[in-house]
């Protein structure tokens, strides 16, 4: 698969359909590309003569055959009835991959010419993202054919988790939630009607890309449930891999067809091969987001025991509910770890009204310091495969030193996620948290999706190695 490189680390580009009319799609890729690709650009539309673009004067080129030099990848967006043609031109010059955003072919009845697209492009060797898409954003080397302007859509940082979505729409809302976030992606993959190259193919490549640790997919179907099945059972084995799989019901089906020609096919059977590859599926949008933060940041649970450290009782119990209606378990903590407990709250270390059963309330007055102690005590104990801190940011009590104490913990080589709910605050020192590798939720809820991922995929992992 490592053709698929020309896809997001080309040298030279062309757009075939630029403008440099405001509010046109060639003219929003055009900007997309010129913010961060230090390869050339270039601009081609059969009108030719020259257009500005964001300050910078480009030659439109009245066909890619007509451009001097080499072009490894093409960006198309014109009238979906000329892509054929262009896609012949493009193998005359020796493009070796396109991104076809134009829509008008399965999805629209014309299932016709997205065959006549795909028999032209093997006739040449093109690799072909699409048709109907919005675009592909590499945030390794700024590579950016996504035609959502920045203002209305952002970008994320770099980092571990790639996406790839049947759903121009929803990719374009996952990134800006990632962006909102702080949570690193490496490359984001709008599939379209995958005329060409599927979803099997990018998790392959996935796979192997060494700036990937997780991958993530909205899928409304897959095309070939082997091919499925077999890359993802490989895949799933060196990395995690999260999909949101739509068109569970009868409804969404049928809208799944008329939205990018996928044929959802029986929701039971798609759960089945989840289950047998190791795939992780999530059941919404927020819950995708969970898992793929979790799985990026902090390594896979050797068991399902959780051990829970809070300043809020209620948050606790919360928490100690989802945990058990997720399949998983409280731990137990040790006879060892309730004497540690029992010596400090004599030499008044610990506060006497503290509980330490699990889960661990070091109750509301709790300063950093006694946060250190609970949780050490917490991840030194054989019980605990996995640990979750809750902190209440709203009590005055708790000071800034928790970030150094948690970023000490990851000594212990436990999972770990913090669950910090509120406004302004806590976001705050959400963000200064996870710069020490420790994934931060907004609610009870979300820590439960995070902790199920570590779970369930270090469970997978497990049954492999017998």
């Amino acid at each position: 698969m490592r053709n698929l490189d020309v896809l997001f680390y080309p040298k030279s580009v062309a757009v075939i359909g630029a403008s440099d009319i405001s509010g046109k799609v060639g003219n929003a890729i055009m900007c997309s590309i010129m913010r961060g690709f230090n390869g050339k650009i270039y601009a081609v539309n059969v009108k030719g003569g020259e257009i500005k673009v964001n300050g910078k004067k480009f030659k439109v080129y009245g066909s890619i055959k007509d451009i001097p030099d080499e072009v490894d990848t093409a960006v198309i967006a014109v009238p979906a009835r000329f892509v054929p043609q262009i896609i012949d031109e493009c193998g005359q010059k020796g493009v070796k991959g396109a991104i076809v955003i134009s829509a008008g072919f399965k999805e629209a009845g014309r299932a016709d010419l997205e065959e006549e697209l795909v028999r032209r492009a093997r006739k040449w060797g093109i690799r072909i993202i699409g048709p109907n898409c919005l675009g592909v954003t590499n945030l390794e080397n700024g590579f950016d054919c996504n035609f959502n302007p920045p203002e209305r859509q952002a970008r994320p940082e770099f980092g571990g988790i790639a996406f790839m979505s049947q759903s121009g729409a929803f990719g374009a809302a996952i990134l800006d939630w990632a962006a909102r976030h702080e949570v690193g992606m490496s490359k984001f993959i709008s599939l379209g009607n995958m005329a060409d190259l599927d979803e099997s193919d990018f998790m392959e490549y996935f796979a192997e890309d060494e700036k990937t640790s997780v991958i993530t997919a909205y899928l409304e179907g897959v095309k070939d449930g082997r091919k499925f099945l077999k890359v993802a059972r490989e895949t799933t084995r060196k990395k995690p891999v999260i999909v949101l799989k739509s068109g569970r019901t009868e409804a969404g089906a049928k809208a799944a067809a008329s939205h990018t020609g996928s044929l959802a096919g029986s929701y039971v059977i798609y759960q089945s091969a989840f289950e047998q590859a190791g795939v992780l599926e999530a059941k919404s949008m927020r819950q995708l987001f969970n898992f793929a933060k979790a799985l990026a940041m902090q390594p896979p649970a050797k068991g399902n025991r959780i051990g829970i450290v809070t300043n809020g009782g209620g948050a606790g119990v919360m928490m100690s509910d989802g945990i058990i209606e997720a399949g998983m378990k409280i731990a137990k903590l040790s006879k060892e770890t309730k004497q540690k407990f029992e010596r400090d709250i004599k030499e008044k270390k610990l506060p006497e009204h503290m509980s330490y059963k699990n889960p661990i309330d070091i109750i509301g007055d709790a300063p950093s310091t006694r946060y250190e102690i609970a949780m050490r005590y917490a991840l030194e104990d054989p019980n605990v495969d996995a640990l979750v801190i809750i902190a209440l940011f709203q009590s005055p009590a708790l000071d800034e030193g928790i970030v150094e104490k948690v970023a000490a913990l990851q000594k212990y080589g436990k999972p770990i996620i913090f669950v910090a709910p509120g406004g302004e605050y806590p976001e705050r020192m959400a963000r200064r948290i996870e710069k020490t590798g420790v994934p931060v939720f907004e609610t009870v809820e979300d820590g439960v999706d995070a902790i199920k991922a570590l779970t369930k995929y270090g469970k997978y992992l497990r049954e492999l190695s017998f």
